[in-house]
């Protein structure tokens, strides 16, 4: 009886240092996702009329009865043909340039992430089988690129790619191209740039999933007469899954929005949804149709984001089962 006052003493200690624990995340993704995000919202039903102020008054009362001001048209006019906006009649279905935005920065998100994981899936194995003694370095050069400005590593591709840049020169130097190849500004620098950047961030987690592999199994699945490509597809791609699914993850949601790739490294055909949001809100001074742009791109991050850890928790339930 002692022994269950005194254990019972200790957790009642704790309780108040768990839910501080467990409260700072939650206070820390309400004050920097939350709260901006509601700002956004806000901004993007803002009717400014006239004016050029985003936090113009929502509703009005000057005939004495509340009369509501909302502005819903920033929402439709992502969707709307740019005939349809300027009245014009139109037949089937036709795309603004924010909906072509959209399929770009998805598109690319998508290749990024691909290009990222063939490239990172064989560093991060390499890392998790090296001895314990040079893994350190070799973490080190992975996040050496960190140690530089993001926007100079940028640049420095610039460097690389352009028609007079090192790669062009050097092939022509070796006579195998008489003229240079167009590689800047097109969808090769983009593809290049964005999986070179975000390459980092899916090493890490395939490494931290890869390192804690038990692989012994390996060993044992040879033993069974199993191939090397066999053993990997059976035993290591599925143990590894929540590395890859956390690697993508964070390579995913950051290419949707890229902002400085694209403006430095793409053409006008390569226009992704963050630069169409700087042009609105900087260039055309629209803050509400940029915000409203934003809050659909943030939405459609989030979807995906919150079916993986649906399925996730479904997975870790069925395996408490």
């Amino acid at each position: 009886n002692e022994d269950t006052v005194v254990k019972f003493d200790t957790a009642q200690t704790f309780k108040p240092g768990r839910r501080f624990v467990i409260g700072v995340p939650f206070v820390w993704l309400g004050v920097f996702f939350v709260v901006p995000f509601l700002i956004l919202l806000r901004i993007s039903i803002t009717d400014m009329g006239s004016g050029i102020d985003p936090f113009a008054p929502l509703f009005d009362t000057s005939d004495g009865t509340w009369r509501w001001l909302f502005k819903f048209d920033n929402y439709a006019a992502i969707f709307r043909t740019a005939a349809d906006s300027a009245g014009l009649v139109v037949t089937g279905l036709g795309q603004t340039i924010y909906l072509d935005a959209y399929i770009t920065s998805l598109k690319y998100a998508f290749f990024t992430t691909i290009f990222c994981l063939l490239i990172g899936y064989p560093f991060a194995y390499f890392i998790a089988r090296a001895r314990p003694s040079i893994r350190p370095a070799l973490l080190m050069m992975v996040m050496l690129p960190f140690w530089t400005s993001f926007l100079l590593r940028v640049y420095a591709w610039k460097g690389i790619l352009a028609d007079q840049g090192v790669i062009n020169n050097a092939l022509m130097a070796v006579g195998l191209i008489d003229e240079p190849i167009v590689m800047l500004y097109t969808d090769v620098s983009m593809l290049v740039g964005m999986t070179y950047v975000y390459l980092p961030f899916m090493v890490l987690p395939l490494y931290a999933t890869l390192v804690k592999m038990d692989f012994r199994l390996l060993e044992a699945a040879h033993d069974l007469g199993a191939g090397p490509w066999k053993a990997f597809w059976l035993i290591t791609v599925p143990l590894s899954k929540a590395g890859i699914v956390s690697g993508a993850m964070l390579v995913f949601i950051p290419s949707v929005g890229e902002f400085v790739i694209p403006s430095l490294l793409g053409g006008a055909e390569n226009i992704m949804i963050g630069r169409v949001v700087w042009d609105e809100m900087f260039s055309s001074n629209n803050w509400p149709r940029a915000c409203a742009l934003a809050v659909v791109m943030v939405c459609l991050i989030l979807f995906p984001l919150a079916l993986y850890y649906h399925y996730s928790a479904q997975t870790r339930a069925a395996s408490a089962n």
